[in-house]
């Protein structure tokens, strides 16, 4: 049951990732760094949050453990990033392989070894309800991505084919 189930949670989450990738498709790196919205969050700096909640939440939390980044704690804006796009996609897709190693590795009714604080850390129980909220988190950056890709460029309806 564990192998069918976690092959349908990996399909949607490696959809949304796949989406994420798609929608910032072909964007230059004046693109990628420019804020579009007032709250000043940039595509980069999203994805490049994406990266981090990957690797927050199936390896700090999930196995209790991450190694340190090659980069200090950066002093920028919220979700904006001062690393260049190669640095950044190489990051999110690493997070993705390792997130995907941990699941591969790991059955879905295995309790957190890390701790998230407040009310969303009581609800993860599992690696099963870090799946589920990683496809969600996913999702929900995704769609901001599709309105800050229109607002950029115009284009919509973007998404792995």
């Amino acid at each position: 049951m564990d192998d069918g189930e976690k092959n349908t949670l990996l399909m949607f989450l490696e959809a949304q990732r796949a989406s994420i990738l798609a929608i910032v498709d072909g964007l230059d790196a004046d693109a990628l760094s420019t804020a579009v919205l007032p709250s000043g969050w940039t595509v980069l700096g999203l994805v490049e949050h994406l990266g981090y909640a990957e690797r927050h939440w199936f390896q700090e939390i999930a196995t209790g453990y991450a190694e340190p980044l090659d980069w200090p704690d950066d002093d920028h804006l919220p979700l904006t990033t001062p690393r260049p796009p190669s640095v950044v996609f190489a990051f999110y897709r690493d997070q993705c392989e390792r997130s995907n190693a941990v699941l591969a590795a790991t059955p879905l009714s295995t309790p957190p070894q890390g701790r998230h604080p407040g009310p969303l850390g009581d609800e993860i129980t599992d690696l099963r309800r870090i799946v589920l909220h990683m496809i969600e988190e996913t999702a929900r950056h995704a769609g901001h991505l599709d309105a800050a890709r229109e607002l950029l460029d115009g284009k919509t309806g973007l998404g792995p084919r």
